[in-house]
């Protein structure tokens, strides 16, 4: 697998316009090839501009060709303040003219985890067009990371990293107290591009250990995103990016 590409901008703003100039770039890459964009967005406060963004006319988006999942999400109804899905609907959803049936939301907020769990895989699958015995390939992931180098909801120590038959699987976070859905490791690396967006000074450390660092036992996270037929980026405002 090739090096991952690191770019750094002057602040998250830049950042933001960056990734979502990207994303427009692809999505009519894409639509024009395979007549279908298939991506997969993560939560937290760092994406919430590049959301707002892509709702706006300077991106020239082919949305009805676009379809659009989620990483991960907490187990908590879609109109709490923690849903990944609240987030994305109100920066995006509620701005942009995609169609309704082509954002797949995590129904994590269902008493049986398991089962959502494997409906939404069984839904990604059909979307992407994943063949038996295949791995859905998504065009784009985009990811996050946080201080302890955690990305889509797999936790340094938790058992959804050990996961290697499910495309989608519940987690249970021991620090947090809380169950998540999140697509697994053979999911994630099996998309066609893997772009993380990474903010703050607090998380520069954990940028320069996941990027410069062979060092990590076991690895962190972040650092077992590896596309097999795929690249990744790196999106890194400067603050998170002062240690490299």
């Amino acid at each position: 697998m090739p090096e991952p590409r690191i770019l750094v901008f002057k602040n998250l703003d830049e950042l933001s316009q960056a990734a979502a100039r990207e994303f427009s770039s692809l999505a009519t890459q894409s639509a024009a090839a395979n007549g279908l964009f298939t991506v997969a967005l993560s939560g937290g406060s760092t994406p919430k501009e590049f959301y707002q963004l892509l709702a706006t006319p300077a991106f020239k988006i082919p949305w009805t060709r676009v379809h659009l999942f989620q990483v991960d999400e907490r187990c908590v109804p879609p109109d709490h303040p923690q849903s990944n899905y609240k987030m994305i609907r109100e920066a995006l959803l509620d701005r942009a003219p995609l169609p309704a049936a082509n954002f797949h939301r995590m129904a994590a907020e269902q008493p049986d985890r398991e089962a959502a769990a494997e409906n939404y895989a069984t839904e990604l699958r059909k979307t992407v067009g994943a063949g038996p015995g295949e791995w859905p390939r998504l065009d784009v992931i985009f990811l996050g990371m946080g201080e302890d180098g955690h990305t889509a909801s797999l936790f340094p120590g938790t058992a959804a990293l050990n996961e290697r038959e499910r495309a989608v699987c519940p987690n249970y976070v021991e620090k947090l107290k809380m169950y998540r859905l999140t697509l697994t490791l053979p999911t994630l690396n099996a998309a066609a591009r893997a772009v993380f967006l990474v903010a703050g000074e607090a998380k520069a450390e954990t940028v320069r250990q996941v990027l410069r660092s062979t060092d990590g036992t076991p690895p962190f996270p972040s650092q077992r995103i590896q596309p097999a037929y795929g690249s990744v980026t790196w999106y890194l405002d400067a603050a998170a990016a002062r240690l490299l």
